[in-house]
């Protein structure tokens, strides 16, 4: 059973490259995190390449199936239908156009496909039409990933006979600074959704995002939340926030860069077979900080001109970068 880590709780630490789930306490997390710079960066380089490609990065392509009118408050979101964000609600996009995406992303070279809907939770006959999506997608060959909210019994297992292979549903922060973002559901709401995902045999995709205005102690305690589930998460996506005007965290005191790279670092060496995905946020990010990430130890980006509904790099512009630093594309799990 997933549970709320207790900042407060002391827990057992093995702070030692190829730790697995359960063994990182926040203390042991925030002494990753402390390390000089050089050496954070060997580390995590050290872990690395214990467990992938060092010269590989793997490409996924976000499409938001059902933008906006969401009842939830999250203060990163623009998409929730209490702000004014100048997102518009769009019913459910219809199957033609889904398969096309996904078409041109693998075209593109993406090698897995990730469908976002803003709902609080799926109503079951939401689920119906996404598996179809998820069935079409499948055929293309490429794997499957969906995000849909909270997820009610039964629902997690009809998305993986439809060939759903993985389930994003991130944690988002440290539990002690979540009800500073978010107040319409509970840390636990998120692990239990994460249970039943685990329990129908589907792969999670599951991070967080940072620079919300939490403290580095609070970044290792969503580490060490992220690192105790068990098994840790196939995919862990950091987000660097995107600040969008309309929404609580507008005017949110931007990250420093190598504090992000540090949190990419203690991310590899906590959760060592884990793809450390660098996701938001990469359009404000310039090209030596996206190689700092990519060296310390993030091997998975999300690919394509748009996310939900913010912008990201062109895909161009990423093949130049990957081609610069000797990067071949990986298509494995």
């Amino acid at each position: 059973m997933n549970t709320v880590i207790d900042p407060l709780e002391p827990a057992a630490s093995v702070p030692n490259a190829g730790a697995g789930a359960g063994t990182w306490s926040r203390e042991a997390v925030l002494d990753v995190l402390d390390l000089p710079f050089a050496d954070l960066l060997y580390r995590a380089q050290t872990v690395h390449r214990q467990h992938f490609d060092a010269n590989a990065v793997q490409l996924s392509q976000l499409l938001s199936i059902k933008t906006g009118g969401c009842a939830e408050d999250c203060g990163y979101c623009p998409q929730a239908a209490r702000y004014h964000a100048g997102v518009e609600a769009t019913p459910l996009m219809p199957l033609a156009e889904v398969v096309a995406a996904a078409s041109a992303a693998r075209d593109a070279g993406a090698t897995r496909f990730c469908m976002g809907a803003a709902w609080r939770s799926p109503k079951d006959r939401d689920i119906d039409q996404v598996t179809e999506m998820v069935r079409a997608v499948a055929d293309l060959g490429l794997e499957t990933c969906v995000t849909l909210g909270m997820l009610r019994e039964g629902q997690a297992e009809r998305l993986r006979d439809a060939g759903l292979d993985f389930y994003n549903h991130n944690l988002d922060t440290a539990p002690e600074f979540y009800g500073e973002v978010i107040t319409t559901r509970d840390y636990q709401d998120r692990l239990d959704t994460l249970e039943r995902v685990r329990a129908a045999g589907l792969h999670v995709c599951c991070g967080g995002i940072l620079g919300m205005g939490e403290s580095r102690a609070q970044r290792a305690g969503l580490l060490a939340q992220l690192a105790a589930l068990d098994p840790q998460p196939e995919s862990v996506p950091i987000n660097n926030l995107v600040r969008v005007e309309g929404t609580p965290l507008a005017d949110a005191e931007p990250l420093d860069p190598l504090e992000f790279v540090r949190t990419v670092a203690a991310a590899r060496i906590v959760m060592p077979r884990s793809r450390v995905r660098l996701s938001a946020g990469r359009e404000q990010m310039s090209d030596e900080m996206q190689t700092l990430c990519l060296l310390a130890g993030a091997n998975s980006v999300f690919y394509g001109e748009q996310l939900l509904t913010t912008p990201n790099p062109r895909a161009q512009r990423d093949r130049d970068l990957f081609a610069r630093l000797g990067l071949h594309i990986d298509a494995g799990h």
